[in-house]
């Protein structure tokens, strides 16, 4: 067989159906031809996907060879055969999938999962603050000094420049009222700004007296 009928796929698995080499390979096949797959989890990853594949081929008069064997959609065991095949592929990358999903529940709840590591180190990104600071020089001349992208410098002068809530948003805290008696009673969270001790709810009376608590 020359090389210009091996189709290849580089970084894409069996689970996306849209692949260069495949779609390349398909649209090569005339009637008679055989695509030969050395197994079926390369040639799809789900039971949908790799029926209609197997039935596309079939209507075309395309033979399917997998590791060698030669599917045949008219023959009831084959089309079992193949059928528990698509199954255990399917099955298979589901696995893998749950599996990677429990691994990383475990590393986030032990703290070792804590997302990309950010491309500038404290120290850098407090000199590049400073510099850009300056007014001496420019995003791109920043962006290629510390081999980073222009986006990064933005986001980095972003994140200092960002508004930090107003204090009287800062120390506004949760009120629940609740009917006691003939009074009300006003229960105000503390802020981190009261000094230690400060009364946090308030009674109020129908007189008008207040008494802290």
């Amino acid at each position: 067989m020359s090389e210009d009928r091996v189709y290849l796929d580089h970084g894409l698995t069996g689970t996306n159906r849209s692949r260069p080499g495949l779609n390349n390979a398909l649209a090569a096949l005339r009637e008679g031809d055989t695509l030969v797959v050395p197994k079926l989890d390369r040639l799809a990853r789900s039971v949908p996907d790799a029926r209609a594949i197997g039935d596309s081929l079939a209507a075309r008069g395309v033979c399917l060879s997998l590791g060698g064997s030669v599917y045949d959609p008219s023959d009831p065991m084959g089309k079992c055969f193949f059928n528990i095949l698509a199954t255990f592929a399917e099955f298979e990358v589901d696995l893998l999938r749950m599996r990677t999903r429990e691994g990383m529940a475990i590393a986030r709840a032990k703290g070792r999962l804590k997302g990309k590591a950010p491309k500038l180190s404290p120290t850098q990104r407090t000199v590049l603050l400073k510099l850009h600071g300056a007014g001496e020089h420019s995003i791109a001349e920043l962006a290629e000094l510390f081999s980073i992208s222009r986006a990064t410098v933005y986001r980095e002068i972003a994140r200092k420049t960002a508004k930090k809530p107003s204090p009287a948003f800062a120390e506004r805290s949760c009120v629940r009222r609740a009917r006691r008696g003939s009074g009300t009673r006003l229960l105000v969270a503390p802020s981190e700004r009261e000094p230690a001790g400060s009364p946090h709810a308030v009674c109020l009376s129908k007189t008008g007296r207040t008494a802290d608590y």
